[in-house]
């Protein structure tokens, strides 16, 4: 199986603690970051993914938003710059993080590298803070 992210999920993969919208999000992304960890494959697509699938019955949807859609647009752009893939990350790429990846996408956050889909988000200060804290209890973690 695979897990189905849009591209800025590969940020908030990074800083994920058990928060969420809803209670029904965090069930749902709490599975998700057990697969993740069990190293199961990623499958970029347009649009809502699994994460976003407890949303989406909600009446204020904002995974269509066009703030959103710009979200993917720059965490693609700079997820793939710093993990020097050869081709852009987009819809139907396949990804499998490896615990050098996550090192190195986590560093790249701290650093504020891969930062600019955070603007304007309303959990970026809560992540800021994840991140100056180490990451510590994070729930995407790899094992090797």
């Amino acid at each position: 199986m695979t897990v189905r992210l849009r591209p800025h999920h590969l940020l908030c993969l990074l800083t994920y603690v058990g928060k969420g919208y809803t209670p029904a999000f965090v069930v749902n992304y709490d599975r998700i970051a057990k697969r993740l960890s069990a190293g199961e494959a990623i499958e970029i697509v347009a649009g809502p993914d699994d994460v976003c699938a407890p949303l989406l019955c909600e009446p204020e949807q904002h995974c269509w938003n066009d703030s959103v859609t710009e979200r993917d647009r720059l965490a693609a752009r700079d997820v793939g710059e710093l993990l020097r893939r050869e081709e852009p990350i987009a819809a139907g790429t396949r990804l499998v993080l490896d615990e050098d990846a996550i090192v190195q996408m986590r560093q790249g956050f701290a650093t504020g590298a891969i930062r600019q889909a955070c603007a304007g988000c309303e959990w970026s200060e809560f992540c800021t803070a994840i991140a100056a804290g180490s990451f510590e209890d994070v729930r995407v973690t790899m094992h090797c």
